[in-house]
């Protein structure tokens, strides 16, 4: 046997305008039962930072829990709902502070949500946020990209990695240069992504001599090379008029917000069903049934119906992004009378409408059978944005099937071939990047199936 590191780090009730879940087989109606994560579980300093005084000039200091609240409201002239927006401010404190900065930003917005509701406004140095956690507000903010909303910061910031690559592309980008040059963590993360550029540039060249060489081109609509089936050999043989600067974009797009994220996803597949026997021994059975000890195909996708599900619940309890970024365009008005001016940066909590109470029954509760296995495929349209772990609206992940289809095989070949166990008595955290990651590491115990 041997022990491994899957990946490591690079409640409360409230009124909402929430529709009632559709009389679907997706959203079945089940008791409560206790919950792994809730809201006073992710408080447990509150009490002390309450504790420490604030200074003469109205609790603006830097070791003052609520200055970044405080200079908000300030500088709204009130702030919250008193501004006439009907959102309310969320109170930032110093321990929330750290996990908003450097830690899992997903938790702190997911206590906010028990205190607050599920749109509030959060302060974040010179920005303040919309965190928009109700499915409804979810809805149509994604829908209204291109006409109300922009993707904004997250292309802003984005542009650094992505270039204009087609994971981000919108417009004119502002670039990060500044930070490069002065923040020790960005001028390391400027250097990779420079030696990142360089390799995917050098193999661009490369794999265009060899098509010139050869006058390759894709002939018809099929395109099959046994030597190198490659997606960048089949887009250069293609012919298609695009820079190779644009092509490395593409490129990097594909690379960066695919592996990642699928990794991320199978992590946190193979962590649930390592805490949950009856759930795997069910998803190693099926995949016994269907594959009788031979490589998957294609044509067993559909007949590995658990499994699947399996990986939805994963993407419910740990999305990938735990947060969506827009920014309004024109002015506007969300369901439940928000109103958000042109410029309002919003943060959509995937995290908390996968897990809100308010949304889901036994919301914390690893339930593959939540979704029906003879029902649709669980996505945004038939669970009324419930459900968004490839976001929706026109500016959806392009590759949702692909990387689905990817999570699948793979996870059906691990199941097929390996046994695996939880290492006991290690601490799991999480943190923040463009997906969940461990803070340090998450460990397995492995060993061969017979």
């Amino acid at each position: 046997m041997s022990t491994i590191s899957l990946l490591s780090s690079s409640s409360s009730s409230f009124s909402s305008p929430f529709k009632p879940p559709p009389p679907s087989s997706l959203l079945p109606s089940k008791p409560k039962c206790p919950t792994i994560f809730s809201a006073s579980s992710l408080n447990s300093k509150e009490k002390k930072e309450k504790k420490k005084k604030k200074t003469n000039n109205g609790g603006l200091s830097w070791v003052s829990p609520d200055w970044l609240t405080s200079l908000t409201r300030r500088g709204r002239g009130g702030g919250g709902a008193d501004d006439g927006s009907n959102i309310p401010a969320a109170s930032a404190r110093l321990d929330d502070v750290s996990e908003l900065l450097g830690g899992a930003l997903f938790l702190p917005l997911y206590k906010w949500m028990g205190e607050y509701g599920p749109v509030y406004r959060l302060a974040a140095g010179p920005r303040d946020f919309v965190v928009v956690s109700d499915p409804a507000v979810a809805k149509h903010v994604l829908r209204g990209y291109g006409t109300k909303y922009a993707k904004g910061l997250v292309a802003e910031v984005s542009e650094f990695l992505f270039g204009s690559g087609f994971a981000i592309a919108e417009g004119t980008l502002w670039t990060v240069s500044l930070l490069c040059k002065i923040i020790p963590r960005q001028i390391k993360a400027e250097r990779a992504v420079t030696l990142i550029r360089k390799t995917v540039e050098e193999l661009i060249t490369k794999c265009k001599e060899i098509v010139d060489a050869e006058g390759e081109e894709v002939d018809g609509e099929e395109y099959v090379n046994d030597s190198d089936p490659s997606i960048l050999r089949f887009l250069l043989a293609s012919r298609e008029e695009v820079s190779s600067v644009q092509l490395r974009d593409d490129l990097l797009s594909m690379l960066v917000a695919g592996h990642e994220t699928t990794g991320s996803v199978l992590t946190w597949t193979l962590y649930l069903l390592s805490k949950n026997e009856s759930a795997l021994v069910k998803a190693q059975q099926e995949v016994d049934s269907v594959l009788q000890g031979r490589p998957p195909r294609y044509t067993d996708v559909k007949e590995l119906k658990y499994l699947m599900r399996c990986i939805h619940e994963s993407m419910r309890l740990y999305p990938h992004p735990p947060v969506l970024l827009r920014r309004a365009q024109v002015d506007d008005v969300l369901p439940g009378n928000y109103k958000v001016n042109t410029g309002q940066d919003i943060m959509i909590s995937v995290y908390n409408i996968h897990r809100s109470p308010q949304v889901w029954d036994r919301s914390e509760d690893f339930l593959p059978e939540r979704f029906d296995l003879e029902g649709p495929v669980p996505n945004e349209t038939n669970t009324d944005f419930r459900f968004i772990p490839f976001s929706g609206g026109p500016r959806k992940c392009v590759g949702d099937q692909f990387a689905l289809l990817e999570a699948i095989v793979a996870l059906t070949i691990f199941l097929q071939k390996m046994n695996f166990k939880l290492v006991a008595d290690q601490k799991i955290t999480m943190t923040t990047g463009a997906t969940i990651h461990t803070t340090n590491g998450l460990y397995m115990t492995l060993s061969p199936r017979n």
